[in-house]
């Protein structure tokens, strides 16, 4: 049997093709169960939950197939927003050894994916991919057949939504949100119910769209990566903020009041404001993070030191440096205090306890944007962009700038060439933006 790869955010695909079909699934979940009881020296306990595409109960039995060959704890807690379910594996009175979150976060529902979150650092890391990537190719050799460890333990944890509700209200004042008028986009996935309860427990006035999941309309027109029925319904409703999740919750795009969106750099730079961050020297982003939010940071004495993009770059930074704040300007924002992943709907509320805190004007404009365009290629094939022709392309096109720059990247989920041109000169990068898709789409596609 062929082998998998994990990517910048575990292992995703079409959810019908391999890895994803029930023997690959099988497989990967003795090389799961297998790498945990090797790397734990003990009886794993696991946490797993998924998003709302209507692939994920189908994969979760798949896999779940495999791992109870071994002697293993298995709690289900069914639909759950990643963040619920990294910050459980963490915190949990339960003590669980890792978590197996079953989403393609932003992807359509089609996708799927499986991401595996340790108890102290978060997403598993290189080395333990690895393991199990080598431990799945044994085992696929090997060929086992399904057969019930006499030890193996699978329970469904009724509480899972309560237990994580508790951990975020710890951190605000009780009904800090009274007379504010809040608009949640929440993609029909899997922030559908827990996130208008919270908001509402919090005392804010609620309008949610975008709740009502059928499995295959989970970020479909709506959610972070389409944000325009959000600024809609907070301009039709006369809403002082809106919020759009993503597919499993782990990002946050913000819409002002005037129907501007907001992304991870805006909302990072107002979160500096908060007493927890004002007295950082240093934000942790990405190569894709807008240079006009670097200066804006300068300007404050503060440093941006720029990462790799995704968010596990992000939190290893974050770790290495001994640092609090940092995230991507996709909405991928992590706070430290809070645990080591992001949480799009702890966020939204951090975001809004800073408003508040700090008497922040709600048009929350903080800088002026260098203009920016990306553009997202469809691609069949992943060539070294660091070779001929590629590298000459782009160097040509640099040359083209008035004052910008240019990252030309492969996504580590879908099969995109990611194109990002950024100039002072608005006209400029988007002229060279499409220079770059017209001459490189002929040597990838």
């Amino acid at each position: 049997m062929k082998n998998f790869n994990f990517g910048t955010d575990g292992i995703r695909g079409n959810a019908a093709k391999y890895p994803f079909t029930p023997k690959a699934l099988f497989y990967l979940g003795n090389a799961i169960a297998e790498w945990s009881s090797q790397k734990y020296n003990k009886k794993p306990k696991i946490l797993i939950g998924h998003d709302t595409r209507i692939s994920c109960e189908t994969i979760k039995k798949n896999l779940i197939k495999g791992l109870q060959n071994y002697k293993i704890d298995i709690i289900d807690c069914k639909i759950l927003p990643t963040p619920a379910i990294c910050l459980l594996t963490q915190k949990s009175e339960l003590q669980f050894d890792f978590g197996i979150v079953i989403s393609a976060s932003h992807n359509p529902y089609y996708d799927n994916g499986i991401k595996l979150f340790d108890k102290i650092n978060t997403k598993i890391s290189r080395n333990d991919e690895e393991c199990i990537t080598n431990l799945f190719k044994q085992i696929s050799k090997a060929r086992p057949t399904s057969s019930l460890n006499p030890e193996f333990f699978y329970n469904i944890w009724e509480q899972a939504d309560s237990e994580y509700k508790n951990n975020i209200f710890s951190f605000f004042e009780p009904n800090f949100l009274k007379n504010i008028k809040i608009v949640l986009d929440c993609a029909n996935g899997a922030n559908y119910k827990i996130a208008p309860e919270i908001f509402k427990d919090l005392g804010a006035q609620t309008i949610s769209i975008n709740t009502n999941p059928n499995g295959k309309n989970i970020n479909k027109n709506c959610g972070s990566v389409h944000p325009e029925n959000l600024q809609k319904a907070v301009i039709d409703k006369k809403a002082d903020i809106g919020f759009a999740f993503d597919g499993d919750g782990d990002r946050l795009i913000a819409v002002n009041k005037n129907g501007k969106i907001l992304d991870g750099d805006n909302i990072l730079s107002i979160l500096i404001d908060h007493p927890k961050f004002k007295n950082l020297n240093q934000v942790i982003g990405t190569v894709m993070s807008n240079y006009g939010f670097e200066n804006y940071l300068e300007k404050l004495n503060k440093k941006l030191h720029r990462t790799s993009v995704g968010d596990k770059h992000i939190a290893a930074q974050l770790i290495k440096e001994n640092l609090l704040l940092g995230g991507e300007n996709s909405g991928h924002i992590i706070m430290r205090d809070y645990m080591n992943s992001g949480d799009g709907i702890f966020c939204a509320l951090r975001l809004l306890q800073t408003i508040l805190l700090t008497n922040n004007n709600w048009d929350l404009e903080k800088f002026i944007k260098t203009p920016q365009t990306t553009i997202n290629l469809p691609i069949k094939k992943r060539d070294d962009l660091s070779k001929e022709p590629y590298n000459i392309i782009i160097e040509n096109n640099k040359k083209l700038l008035s004052n910008g720059r240019i990252l030309v990247r492969y996504s580590g989920t879908e099969n995109l060439l990611r194109i990002m041109v950024e100039d002072i000169d608005a006209q400029l990068s988007q002229q060279v933006a499409q220079n770059l898709v017209q001459e490189l789409k002929t040597c990838l596609t």
